[in-house]
């Protein structure tokens, strides 16, 4: 079956999000199909954070329409959201806070899905630490665990480099391409052009609040894309 058979897993029409006199997303469309690894780029008040906020239905749009055509509700357990906040419990171990959020969602089993997600993350050996000592890479790494908890078929990550030294952002690509491996759909947001260009199947730039370029991963030519990115938002 070509990809052009494949019903998306997600739809976005026309979005626009409006906070007060200020536009953060302008008439945005875009399809992710299942297993995309879609890479978002931007500067800075591009929309980026806006546009995945309001697929996390953490904000409702102020037009156009966001839909998981397959979903059987409005689609909000279809999503494992990680942001700038942690929503990490500094004082519950790492271990603690997966069983936490394991019995938030209603999983059966929180303490075997716990475990499973600490030795898939790497951090088994720090499972009985305190949150609050983790590295930013482990925090890292732990966020993510959390979005996963529920088996999301859409995984959205919000700018999961920030703040890490060369060994996390190494771990993380790691775990990143593990990701893409086991066919996880994803949209990433990411200032780091070479290792989102590297992980993604797709890619999509933004800029005041619009999506101005887009192309399949294997339509970029590595070697210019960083002069295609300032070109493209600086024009």
């Amino acid at each position: 079956m070509s990809s052009t058979q494949v019903a998306p897993l997600l739809s976005i029409s026309g979005l626009t999000k409006r906070f007060g006199v200020v536009t953060a997303l302008w008439n945005v469309d875009l399809s992710i199909l299942p297993g995309d690894f879609v890479a978002i780029f931007g500067p800075n008040g591009a929309g980026k954070s806006t546009l995945l906020q309001l697929v996390a239905q953490l904000s409702k749009p102020s037009e156009g329409s966001i839909e998981f055509p397959e979903a059987a509700d409005s689609g909000r357990e279809e999503v494992g959201y990680v942001s700038h906040m942690s929503l990490l419990y500094n004082d519950l171990t790492g271990f603690e806070n997966l069983v936490f959020f394991a019995r938030l969602y209603g999983i059966e089993k929180p303490v075997e899905r716990a475990n499973e997600l600490l030795e898939k993350m790497n951090l088994k050996q720090a499972r009985n630490q305190f949150a609050g000592s983790y590295s930013s890479g482990m925090k890292q790494r732990l966020k993510i665990a959390r979005a996963m908890l529920h088996e999301p078929r859409l995984l959205l990550l919000d700018e999961p480099y920030a703040g890490l030294d060369q060994h996390g952002s190494r771990l993380l690509t790691g775990l990143l391409k593990q990701l893409r491996e086991e066919q996880r759909t994803v949209l990433l947001i990411t200032h780091n052009l070479g290792e989102g260009l590297d992980l993604s199947s797709r890619i999509v730039i933004m800029n005041r609040g619009q999506v101005v370029y887009r192309a399949a991963r294997d339509d970029v030519d590595e070697t210019g894309f960083e002069s295609l990115y300032f070109r493209t938002v600086e024009g």
